[in-house]
């Protein structure tokens, strides 16, 4: 579920400019298939994906926003408790490029029965967008507005449209409930990630 294959710590760009060699902390990514967590509950964050009011996601999605952003406002939030372990910051960064993936994925599912989608590399994207130097603020920001469209177009979907599917290229496939049981585990699980230490 998260990952980062390559870490850059707070202050890596003024050693680079000072010219110093640089060390880098390489995390092993999570390759783990998450899709069981649509069949029995976490052993980990405890959610189970089976109990969600798919109908509710909407609310669901704005209230777990709200609490990532509680997150964000922690003074240490760029604070890594642990080289291998991503910071709350970090974490948010993610959380927010989950929203936006899931609403285009999600548009797509309601345009199209069987849409596919490319496999998302959330490793490169953390390197890519440089999680760890992010404004706090700002992620929060993007946050609810990430949510609140992910929300308004979760509002979109009622009758046949729930069951309709999509298949990411790495094989796994969903139908739009089990799309919204996979993001609300992603979402809860990664809060579970930052209030346990």
């Amino acid at each position: 579920m998260r990952g980062v294959t390559v870490a850059r710590w707070r202050g890596l760009s003024a050693q680079r400019e000072r010219g110093s060699t640089l060390s880098v902390v390489v995390i092993t990514p999570d390759n783990k298939d998450w899709t069981w967590v649509l069949e029995r509950p976490c052993p980990e964050c405890g959610f189970d994906a089976r109990d969600l009011d798919v109908a509710a996601t909407p609310t669901l999605v704005r209230d777990l926003a709200h609490s990532w952003v509680e997150v964000l406002a922690r003074p240490d939030v760029a604070v890594r408790t642990s080289p291998d372990k991503w910071s709350d910051l970090e974490y948010a960064c993610h959380v927010r490029d989950v929203f936006r993936v899931f609403d285009r994925r999600l548009a797509m599912m309601i345009a199209e029965d069987g849409a596919h989608f490319d496999n998302w590399d959330q490793d490169a994207t953390a390197v890519e967008e440089r999680y760890e130097t992010q404004d706090p603020e700002v992620v929060a920001g993007e946050m609810i507005s990430a949510a609140d469209t992910l929300a308004q177009r979760f509002s979109q979907v009622d009758g046949d449209v729930w069951a309709h599917r999509g298949v990411r290229s790495n094989g796994s496939e969903f139908s739009v409930i089990t799309f919204a049981q996979y993001l609300a585990h992603d979402v809860i699980h990664h809060l579970w990630d930052v209030r346990r230490g």
